[in-house]
C-alpha cells in the first residue's frame, strides 16, 4: 500500500469537532502505527536534508509530534511555537484566524536569528492561519523561512494561497 493510502486509511474524520460544521482530521491513529509514523518522518527528512535547514519550528501541539522527530533526524534544534501565555521567557506573538475562530501564538525572542534557515512543521494545512503566524514569528526575529512541511493538506480551504512565495509540501491532500 502506498504511503498516501496508508495515511488516508489511518486518519479519522470527527464531525462537529471542535465546533459544529467542522470535520476534524484526527491523526492519532497514525501515532499508533510506528511504521507509518516513521515513514512520514522519513519522507519529510529526505525532502529537506541537504537544504541547509538550521532549525525546525513546529506548531503546538500536533506539529510537535512530527517536528521533534524531524529535528532529531536532521540533528538540528527544535523550536516550539505555543499558544499565548504558555512559554516562560520573553516572546514575540502573532494572531491569526482559524477555520473556527482566532488564536495567538508565541515563540521565544531568542529562538531564531538572522543566520537561521527554518523549516516550519505542522500536521495539517487548512486555512493557512497557523502556518502564516509561524512564518510571521520567524520573520519578526529576522530568520529565513526555507519551507513549510505538512502531513495533510485540506486543499478546499486554500491555505496554500496564504503562504504566497513560501515553498511548502504536503504528503496527503484532501
Amino acid at each position: 500500500m502506498e504511503i498516501k493510502d496508508s495515511i488516508i486509511k489511518a486518519v479519522r474524520d470527527i464531525p462537529d469537532f471542535p465546533v459544529k460544521g467542522v470535520i476534524f482530521k484526527d491523526i492519532t491513529p497514525i501515532l499508533s502505527d510506528i511504521d507509518l509514523y516513521n515513514k512520514i518522518v522519513e519522507i519529510i527528512v529526505d525532502k529537506y536534508k541537504g537544504r541547509n535547514i538550521t532549525k525546525i519550528v513546529a506548531l503546538e501541539s500536533r506539529g510537535f509530534i512530527f517536528g521533534i522527530s524531524i529535528a532529531q533526524k536532521l540533528n538540528i534544534p527544535f523550536i516550539p511555537v505555543r499558544k499565548k501565555g504558555k512559554l516562560p521567557y520573553k516572546t514575540v506573538s502573532a494572531t491569526y484566524n482559524l477555520e473556527y475562530g482566532t488564536s495567538t501564538v508565541e515563540m521565544h525572542i531568542d529562538a531564531v536569528n538572522e543566520t537561521d534557515n527554518v523549516l516550519i512543521v505542522d500536521d495539517l494545512l487548512a486555512t493557512g492561519g497557523t502556518a502564516c503566524a509561524a512564518i510571521e514569528l520567524v520573520k519578526k526575529l529576522k530568520g529565513n523561512v526555507a519551507a513549510c512541511a505538512f502531513v495533510i493538506e485540506l486543499t478546499f480551504l486554500n491555505g496554500k494561497d496564504k503562504l504566497k512565495d513560501i515553498e511548502y509540501s504536503s504528503i496527503v491532500q484532501y
